[in-house]
């Protein structure tokens, strides 16, 4: 009986960090974000055909500036009127030729609704000193510390170089 009680605590056990998860790059790889421990994390859920599209330019600076302090990480998502391309291959090259993004992205995932991927529903749902709750739009924006846990979360209005997000990464 205690070995069925252990195996379902692990079964249903809940996530304690964003090191709990792995995620696919753009290109089919299978990563563990646990591979980050000691980095801070900003996990941006993003879209190429939105208002907010542009950020991807900030969000490069942004990843050249702080890139020794943070892992960006672009999770593309067509969640919100379907601004976001068919293929992860599509979504790549779109990124490359108009943004030169070289920080890192996943593959095409939902982040809202009932196929949400797992690490956005934990994220929407984890404690946090600014708010929980679903994503209202693309280019929300998600502040990991070195230990895995969610410091701070940004609406899409808030832009990748804005003194409200850079102010994490000042030495």
């Amino acid at each position: 009986m205690n070995t069925l009680l252990i195996f379902l605590s692990l079964l249903f056990a809940q996530p304690k960090s964003v090191y709990d998860f792995k995620m696919k790059t753009i290109d089919g790889k299978e990563i563990k974000l646990s591979q980050f421990k000691g980095k801070k994390l900003l996990i941006v859920n993003t879209a190429s055909k939105c208002g907010f599209t542009p950020q991807y330019e900030d969000l490069e600076k942004l990843h050249k500036q702080y890139g020794k302090e943070i892992v960006l990480i672009g999770f593309p998502a067509g969640n919100f009127g379907g601004q976001e391309l068919a293929t992860n291959s599509e979504i790549q090259d779109f990124c490359k030729k108009n943004f030169g993004v070289t920080f890192l992205l996943s593959q095409k995932v939902s982040v809202k609704g009932a196929d949400i991927d797992p690490l956005f529903e934990y994220l929407t749902t984890a404690e946090n000193p600014d708010f929980k709750g679903d994503i209202n739009w693309n280019f929300e924006k998600f502040l990991i510390n070195e230990k895995g846990q969610l410091v701070h979360r940004f609406r899409s209005k808030t832009t990748p170089m804005s003194a409200e997000i850079t102010k994490n990464f000042a030495k």
